[in-house]
């Protein structure tokens, strides 16, 4: 592990980083950005022992994810100032620390407050990402950052079928006291393997965000690719944050089922890697579009499900849909992301920082989408959502393409 003795620096970089730290790096994103994750499949089971309805559960994981926009735009360019390992450490104590607080939520207010605190240090997830692409050299980010967001994906689907199976035998508080103390062994395990790294920008605080702005507004491929992926994550939202609504309304199903559909999600995020693989091979712009399409037919395939008489079948085409549109939203991502990552170098926090900020903006949309449109317009309302954001998300890369072919 000789890449561990020396400070990380993305000019120095030849070799690819050992199988550990890529392991470590791995399961550290795919832990802290579950902790976003946990409550979904168990809202039901939120909703009954605290007494809300379900626009007003809804509110939960949305506010997680607000407080993960928030954490992304006004933590994450810190990345690009300071050592990343001492911020990913410190967000890692936060984030324990929270999630311990919001497992002892006696109410409404009190689980909203906690709930946009962990959204803002889960957050550790997103300096995990970019850390993954410094060490690793340029003709290998897509792999590199591929293996890295499986582990940050898989994190965000297994959490619902941990949290759904955990959640109906012990209740959602442990679910969350757990999570817990993981997140604070992964914390002192990454600060034991990773590197110190170096830092390239010496600007304040305020300039810093400043330079967001600039960012936006001097590379239009940044734009391009957040706005994108933010449709997409609109889709990919507003499915899961109503999906243990849907199962418990039209099937009579509990949490654990709910969170058991990570399974089937979990089977598209593994193909992450793969795209990443893509990318490198064919150019991540077109992997984009093929993601965009799987997502679309994915949704329309699951309009099917009322049609259906059968109740096995009706589940069988939500699992097949569920494995479908997952696969689009990872390989865009992950192919997003090495576009991203390869506009500037020195400043991959901040455009970390940008794209995230949009995309999670999209998947805090996507949960009020979500839970309202079930909510008044029932089922065939959410898939409606799904496939206009998939539209809307290719014909934005489409348009992409065409501009960069005319330049």
């Amino acid at each position: 592990m000789t890449t561990a003795q020396t400070t990380a620096d993305p000019q120095q970089i030849t070799a690819a980083p050992s199988r550990n730290i890529i392991f470590a790096l791995a399961l550290g994103a795919g832990s802290a950005v579950a902790s976003i994750y946990y409550t979904q499949p168990v809202l039901n089971m939120i909703g009954t022992e605290l007494g809300l309805g379900v626009g007003t559960t809804g509110l939960i994981p949305t506010v997680t994810q607000v407080g993960y926009a928030l954490g992304i735009l006004f933590l994450l360019p810190l990345g690009d100032r300071y050592d990343r390992r001492t911020l990913i450490v410190l967000k890692s104590v936060l984030l324990a620390a929270m999630l311990l607080t919001g497992s002892i939520s006696p109410g409404l207010n009190t689980i909203l407050f906690t709930s946009l605190l962990i959204g803002i240090t889960a957050t550790m997830a997103q300096d995990i990402v970019p850390a993954a692409a410094i060490l690793s050299p340029k003709h290998l980010h897509g792999k590199t950052i591929g293996t890295v967001m499986t582990g940050l994906l898989i994190g965000i689907l297994l959490s619902r079928t941990v949290s759904g199976v955990i959640a109906e035998y012990f209740g959602w508080r442990i679910v969350l006291q757990l999570a817990a103390v993981q997140i604070l062994i992964i914390g002192f395990a990454l600060w034991k393997i990773l590197p110190p790294f170096q830092t390239h920008a010496t600007m304040s605080y305020p300039k810093l965000l400043q330079s967001l702005a600039h960012l936006w507004t001097e590379h239009p491929s940044l734009r391009h690719a957040a706005i994108a992926q933010a449709f997409l994550a609109v889709a990919f939202s507003a499915f899961w944050s109503s999906l243990s609504l849907i199962l418990h309304q039209r099937y009579g199903l509990g949490s654990d089922v709910a969170g058991a559909f990570g399974l089937l999600g979990a089977v598209g995020a593994l193909m992450a890697r793969y795209a990443g693989s893509l990318a490198d091979r064919h150019g991540p712009a077109r992997v984009t579009k093929l993601g965009s399409v799987i997502l679309i037919l994915s949704f329309a395939i699951m309009c099917m499900v009322p049609a259906l008489s059968s109740v096995s079948a009706q589940l069988a085409i939500l699992a097949i849909g569920t494995i479908g549109f997952d696969l689009g939203v990872q390989a865009s991502l992950v192919s997003h992301q090495t576009i991203v990552y390869q506009i500037a170098p020195e400043a991959r926090s901040r455009l970390n920082s940008v794209f995230f900020t949009v995309m999670f903006v999209g998947m805090a949309s996507g949960s009020v989408l979500g839970t309202q449109l079930f909510a008044s317009g029932g089922y065939l309302s959410v898939m409606a959502v799904g496939i206009l954001a998939g539209i809307i998300s290719l014909s934005i890369r489409m348009i992409a393409d065409r501009k960069a072919a005319q330049s």
